[in-house]
C-alpha cells in the first residue's frame, strides 16, 4: 500500500484534533480534511475570526472548533491528537486524553512511521539547522532528491504523496518533537547536548532523554554520529544500536570526522578499512567560525558513504550559512553588523563570541529559559568591550557578569535597551570604523517577539533602514 493510502486508511472517517494551526499544521489540516478526517481544531485563539484570512479555509473544509480558555475540552473523544512540537507531551489535559484512548502523535511521527525512503535527522543544543542544511546540500550536490522538514522547513507529512523509496529525507528535530517519538531515523546526528528549554522541560535529565529518542529506536542497519567533545552526546554511545561514528575538531579520531592538525583539513578515518580520506582544507570552507567547522565535519560524518566525496567538498567550500546564524547584514560607516539571532542559549553565543578576531559590540538578552548565565560571563569578558541589554534576561545576565571574579579587571561598558530600536542606536552610537556590532542574545525571544527569526528580522530591518 502507497503511503498516502496508509495515512488515508488510519484517518479516514475518525476524529482527528489538532493543537493550534501553526506553519506546519495548516497543510496537515488541508492534507487530512482531504483523507476524509473529522477535524477538531484546538486552540487558544477566541473566535473564528481570530484567525484572519485563513477563517475561511476552516469554514471550507468543515473543521470543527474548540477555543479560548478551556480549547483542550476539544481532546475529548477524538481517536487521534495531533501535537505541536510547543504543545508539551505531558500537560495533564493531553495525558488523560491518551488514557482515555486517543493515539498521541504528530505530523514528524507520523511521516517517519509512514516514509519510505531513507531518513538522516539531525538533533542537539547547539548547530541543529547549519547541520541539517549541510546534510541536505550534499546530497541534493549528489543528484539526490531531498525533502527537508521537521524543525526547519516545512512540515513533512504532507510531501509524504511526492516521496518515492529512492529520495532522501533530511529533518532537523527538537526536544520537543523527540520527547514522544518512538521511530528513530536511519542516520542520527547528535550534535552536542547543553541546558536547554528548561523552562519547559521538568528537568535536565528530561531534555537529555528527549535527545536520546533519536538513537533509542533505531534498527540496524543505521549509523550514529555523536559529537565527541560534548560529555552528554559522547556518552549516548550506549544508546547506539547499530554503526556509531564520532566528529571532532579538537583531536584525530581512527572513526568518524575530524581535523586534522598537521595540515587543517577536514578529513574522515573509515574505521572498517583504517583509511583516512581527506575531504577538504579548513581555508576552503566558506563558512564563519569554527563551531561551522564541527557542523560540516557532523554533515560529512552523517553522509559518508551515501554522498561522494566531491559532493561534500563542493558544499563545504561554497556554503555560506544559514539566516540568522552570525548573517552578515551591513557594513555602514566602517561598522559591520551581525546577525545571530539563533543564539538563543549562552552556548550559541559562546560560538558566535568566538568567531571574531576582536572585541566586539555585543546585543544580548532576552526571554528567560531558566538556564545558568554563569558560564557566558567569562566569554563576554573575553570577546566584548560593550554589553547592551535588553529583555528579561538583561539583569540576569548582567548580575552573572558582575559575580564573576575576571570582570572587576575589565573595561567593558554595559549599557541598558528598552527596544531593538533602542538597543541598535545605542549599538552604533558605540561603535568606530572596524568594530563589529552583533545581535547574538544567548536567550529566547518571546518577551518581545514570537520566535527568532521575527527578531533577527526585526534587527536587520532596523539595521538596513539606518541612514548613511
Amino acid at each position: 500500500m502507497q503511503p498516502l493510502e496508509q495515512l488515508r486508511a488510519m484517518v479516514a472517517g475518525k476524529k482527528v484534533a489538532l493543537i493550534g494551526a501553526g506553519v506546519s499544521h495548516k497543510p496537515c489540516i488541508e492534507l487530512l480534511a482531504g483523507l476524509g478526517a473529522v477535524l477538531t481544531l484546538c486552540d487558544r485563539k477566541e473566535k473564528l475570526e481570530d484567525f484572519g484570512e485563513y477563517a475561511a479555509t476552516l469554514t471550507r473544509l468543515g473543521v470543527h472548533l474548540s477555543l479560548g480558555e478551556h480549547y483542550t475540552d476539544g481532546f475529548a473523544g477524538q481517536d487521534i491528537i495531533l501535537r505541536t512540537p510547543g504543545y508539551e507531551y505531558f500537560q495533564p489535559a493531553l495525558q488523560a486524553a491518551k488514557a482515555a484512548g486517543a493515539l498521541v502523535t504528530s505530523e514528524v511521527e507520523l511521516f517517519f512511521e509512514l516514509c519510505p525512503c531513507e531518513i538522516v535527522a539531525v538533533t542537539g543544543s547547539d548547530g541543529k539547522t547549519t547541520t541539517t542544511t549541510l546534510i541536505a546540500e550534499m546530497f541534493k550536490a549528489a543528484g539526490r532528491k531531498v525533502f527537508l522538514g521537521g524543525n526547519i522547513g516545512a512540515a513533512l507529512l504532507p510531501m509524504l504523496a511526492e516521496v518515492q523509496p529512492g529520495d532522501v529525507a533530511v529533518a532537523e528535530l527538537s526536544s520537543f518533537q523527540l520527547i514522544s517519538m518512538r521511530r528513530s531515523p536511519t542516520v542520527a546526528v547528535v550534535t552536542n547536548v547543553t541546558p536547554n528549554h528548561l523552562d519547559h522541560h521538568k528537568d535536565m535529565q528530561e531534555y537529555i532523554d528527549a535527545k536520546r529518542n533519536i538513537l533509542l529506536w533505531q534498527t540496524p542497519p543505521c549509523r550514529a554520529v555523536l559529537g565527541y567533545e560534548n560529555d552528554i552526546s559522547r556518552a549516548m554511545q550506549a544508546d547506539c544500536k547499530g554503526e556509531q561514528v564520532w566528529f571532532t575538531r579538537l583531536r584525530e579520531t581512527d572513526n568518524g570526522a575530524f581535523l586534522r592538525a598537521a595540515d587543517d583539513t577536514l578529513c574522515y578515518a573509515d574505521k572498517a578499512s583504517g583509511t583516512v580520506t581527506p575531504v577538504l582544507p579548513r581555508a576552503e570552507v566558506k563558512l564563519r567560525g569554527l563551531h561551522n567547522v564541527e557542523n560540516l565535519l557532523a554533515a560529512i560524518a552523517a553522509v559518508w558513504g551515501r554522498v561522494p566525496v566531491a559532493a561534500m567538498r563542493q558544499v563545504g567550500s561554497s556554503f555560506t550559512g544559514v539566516e540568522h546564524r552570525i548573517e552578515p547584514v551591513r557594513l555602514l560607516d566602517g561598522v559591520q553588523y551581525y546577525n545571530d539571532s539563533i543564539a538563543s542559549s549562552p552556548t550559541r553565543t559562546i560560538a558566535g563570541l568566538r568567531s571574531f578576531d576582536r572585541k566586539i559590540i555585543l546585543i544580548a538578552g532576552g526571554y528567560d529559559k531558566k538556564i545558568p548565565y554563569a558560564p557566558l560571563a567569562p566569554e563576554l569578558i573575553a570577546h566584548v568591550k560593550t554589553l547592551i541589554l535588553m529583555g528579561q534576561t538583561g539583569p540576569i545576565i548582567e548580575q552573572a557578569l558582575r559575580a564573576d571574579p575576571g570582570f572587576a579587571g575589565c573595561d567593558m561598558q554595559i549599557l541598558h535597551a528598552s527596544t531593538m530600536e533602542d538597543a541598535v542606536a545605542q549599538a552604533r552610537a558605540a561603535a568606530r570604523p572596524g568594530d563589529v556590532v552583533s545581535l547574538s542574545p544567548a536567550s529566547a525571544s518571546f518577551d518581545m517577539y514570537p520566535n527568532f527569526e521575527v527578531r533577527g528580522r526585526d534587527y536587520k530591518r532596523i539595521i538596513n533602514a539606518l541612514p548613511e
